[in-house]
């Protein structure tokens, strides 16, 4: 390999069922049981409507973390609460931050912001939420840190139970993110940390806007 040439991308198989859009009736059962949990549910038709109703739940100068997540870049939300200038967005602060010398500040501020916007690897019909992270920087606001949680969750993303919910991380979601951070930074991902969400005490502190069409992956 010469210095201009990049190493070769690995490919872990990827089980393409996990793909597929849960339908109707497997969402409401989902948004019944998660409502059951104390979390707050609202199911709307498409990523369009689901920027617009997360947007509306954020008031206007708030402190806003966000985990990385391609379902909030598809549908234009990233760009909306980072460079609107309605927000207190946290990720552009910490990436002007100093990781040697500011860590103890970054690590502040990701873990307890007044609102945190994420998706989610899975969420199971009986109401059970898995979101996984390579260092678990997203986790703890998402567990207890952020004030108000707002997760944004495709209908691809909605599946039976527990069992499902960890072979979809597993043999779907990891795969792929494996293969875009080589691309991006030439490294592996890695499920590090990985945090399953079964109620919420504060009620509505969390709110999933599940999604009737697939959005992110």
């Amino acid at each position: 390999m010469t210095m201009t040439q990049k190493p070769a991308i690995e490919r872990l198989p990827v089980n393409a069922a996990f793909a597929q859009p849960a339908g109707p009736a497997a969402i409401d059962r989902a948004a019944e049981s998660l409502r059951a949990h104390n979390f707050g549910v609202e199911v709307v038709p498409d990523g369009a409507a689901a920027r617009e109703l997360l947007l509306s739940l954020i008031p206007e100068g708030a402190e806003v973390g966000q985990g990385a997540s391609v379902t909030l870049d598809s549908i234009g939300v990233t760009e909306i609460v980072e460079k609107s200038g309605r927000y207190d967005a946290v990720r552009p602060r910490t990436r002007a931050m100093d990781r040697a010398t500011q860590m103890r500040e970054i690590r502040k501020l990701g873990a307890a912001p007044d609102v945190q916007i994420n998706s989610v690897q899975a969420v199971t019909e009986d109401g059970r939420i898995v979101v996984a992270s390579f260092s678990g920087s997203q986790l703890a606001p998402i567990a207890h840190g952020a004030g108000n949680v707002i997760l944004v969750v495709g209908a691809q993303k909605v599946v039976p139970d527990l069992d499902a919910a960890i072979r979809r991380l597993e043999e779907y979601s990891y795969p792929i993110e494996d293969v875009r951070l080589q691309e991006a930074m030439g490294r592996h991902s890695a499920i590090g940390k990985m945090l399953v969400v079964n109620s919420e005490p504060v009620p509505g502190r969390i709110t999933v806007i599940l999604v009737r069409e697939p959005v992110g992956i």
